[in-house]
């Protein structure tokens, strides 16, 4: 018997953002930066305990601003039920087995994963070869 392709498990597609983007950790006690509120094509900001998180347009994180970039961000394209099980683990299989590392994340309507543009070829044959459809998106 052959074993099904992860992408025929939970079929969904991929857009490759145009965008780089930048992943910035700040001090848990330091206020959003003004910067992340001119980004145009993806922000998200989560404030923990331990950190203030900040993922942007690459174009508007100031180059001194602590940091690790560029990423490019591989959305899946939803929008996904809340209670939906199962969406992201069969791709992260995929880019894990390709040595590919990931930072998801999720938004009310869909989930993203960022992967370094270093890698973001790999990450791609990889997807591609599991049966995933991805597009990329134009500059």
């Amino acid at each position: 018997m052959v074993n099904p392709s992860p992408a025929s498990l939970h079929p969904l597609s991929i857009t490759v953002l145009a965008t780089p983007l930048a992943l910035c950790r700040l001090a848990p006690t330091e206020a959003i930066p003004s910067w992340a509120l001119l980004a145009r094509a993806f922000v998200t900001i989560s404030r923990t305990p331990t950190e203030l998180s900040v993922v942007a347009d690459d174009a508007v994180v100031p180059p001194e601003a602590s940091g690790n970039r560029p990423y490019r961000a591989l959305r899946l394209e939803g929008p996904f039920a809340l209670d939906l099980v199962g969406i992201l683990a069969p791709l992260a299989t995929v880019l894990a087995d390709a040595k590919v590392p990931i930072l998801p994340i999720a938004t009310y309507d869909t989930d993203y994963v960022l992967v370094r543009e270093s890698a973001l070829s790999r990450a791609l044959d990889a997807l591609t070869r599991a049966g995933y459809p991805v597009v990329v998106e134009a500059a």
